[in-house]
């Protein structure tokens, strides 16, 4: 006669209450695309559909764990600059309503807080345990002061891990010449807008009222970054930069109309305090894989920099205009996109008598918190046709990227304000 454990019989009934729970525990719906994908080009077993129309100049965003939507407006539009979505059951969401009287770029959610950028402030709001702003019309503010230019206004944000808050300050200038933009016109020596401008400045995320100069210059030598995240893996910020503009408008001797259209990259770095990655003195060549100096100060198109700078650990085509970068960290798409990067191109319009390029999403794998191997696109056909890419008649660019708390992707777009949501597997009808 067999005899059993009392151990055994008591887990007996609890395993066996255990596998009933697992096995009347719903299991996360499939969200259904769009019968055209929204009209998006995407890999095989990915489906897209259209969250929402705004009808506003969509450009950052953020997904609350409850899966509210929040969507940062260029300018005011009825006089809100932030819009408020709420899901529905088909996958899509629902303008309810929305509240601050600033247009901006910038938005992220992190530990209970929504936070969000005019050009010239930084301001947070508590959400409750529903994912709402708990008092639109009172907001805190954080950061004011922000230095502002004619040109790469946009302040886009981002935390760590440590209740820090980075904020993008763009250069108000192409290249630092001495007359901005103008053919032949050298480089103003140790570039002065550097020192409020060019680059990522530290500020407390939990600290109201901090004034501009009461920042930490994090890095300089950056042109204009509107795409930037925290890498969880690598415990870093990593940024895209705008490349610079008009190597052959202002320099017809040194450069070409196809060497104008293909430099310089657009360049990912990661970041650590006080870097340096040259701007405005040098630029990233793609093809020679250096570093080159700017011909407002003395380069030729084929003389390598001099000094110390950071190097890209990615470059993408010239002019393309990265406006959002995004670790995704979800489960709901296939294990090679996890802990990689995806990228939001707004699009070229800088590359004429050449063809337009851009308007689209790319993924950029990662291993250990680094780039690895080659990008690829990922989300394809915002503009509408190949025509419209080519001409810069875009009828969407994608401007700003969320990851949803079911791992869906989530794409902005500020020429018509569209909402796009990415899932994988796409459901089918």
């Amino acid at each position: 006669m067999k005899t059993f454990s009392p151990r055994l019989l008591l887990a007996v009934p609890a395993l066996a209450a255990g596998l009933a729970l697992v096995a009347s525990r719903p299991t996360a719906p499939t969200i259904a695309p769009d019968p055209d994908n929204a009209g998006l080009k995407l890999p095989a077993g990915f489906g897209a559909l259209k969250v929402a129309e705004t009808g506003g100049k969509a450009r950052h965003l953020a997904v609350t764990p409850q899966g509210v939507i929040y969507v940062k407006l260029n300018k005011v539009k009825d006089g809100k600059g932030i819009l408020v979505l709420h899901p529905q059951a088909n996958g899509k969401a629902t303008v309810t309503g929305g509240f601050g009287d600033y247009g901006g770029t910038g938005m992220y959610e992190k530990n209970g807080y929504l936070y969000a950028s005019s050009d010239y402030a930084v301001y947070r709001y508590k959400l409750d345990a529903k994912g709402e702003v708990a008092n639109p019309s009172k907001p805190e503010l954080l950061v004011r002061g922000l230095k502002v230019g004619s040109q790469h206004e946009s302040k886009s944000i981002v935390l760590d891990n440590a209740d820090n808050l980075y904020v993008n300050v763009g250069a108000y200038a192409n290249a630092c010449q001495e007359q901005d933009r103008t053919r032949g016109s050298k480089g103003i020596p140790n570039c002065p807008i550097l020192d409020s401008a060019g680059g990522i400045w530290q500020f407390k995320a939990d600290k109201l009222n901090q004034r501009y100069p009461q920042g930490t210059r994090y890095a300089t030598g950056l042109r204009n970054v509107v795409g930037l995240d925290w890498n969880q893996q690598d415990n870093q910020l990593f940024v895209m930069q705008h490349g610079r503009d008009q190597l052959q408008d202002n320099w017809p001797a040194l450069y070409s109309n196809e060497q104008s259209a293909q430099l310089p990259a657009e360049c990912l770095y990661a970041l650590k305090p006080g870097v340096n990655a040259g701007w405005p003195y040098t630029y990233f060549d793609p093809q020679r894989k250096e570093i080159m100096q700017g011909p407002e100060y003395g380069g030729d198109g084929k003389t390598p920099a001099k000094g110390d700078y950071l190097a890209p650990l990615a470059a993408y085509p010239a002019h393309m205009a990265p406006n959002a970068l995004l670790f995704y960290t979800g489960t709901m798409f296939p294990a090679k996109y996890r802990n990689g990067a995806f990228i939001a191109f707004h699009g070229s319009w800088n590359r004429a008598p050449e063809s337009q390029a851009g308007y689209y999403v790319v993924f950029q794998p990662f291993k250990d918190g680094k780039p690895s191997g080659q990008w690829e696109v990922f989300a394809d056909n915002f503009s509408g046709s190949p025509a419209k890419t080519a001409s810069g008649r875009a009828d969407h660019r994608p401007c700003g990227l969320a990851q949803g708390p079911d791992g869906s992707l989530y794409v902005s777009d500020d020429t018509k304000g569209t909402i796009y949501r990415i899932v994988y597997p796409a459901k089918k009808s």
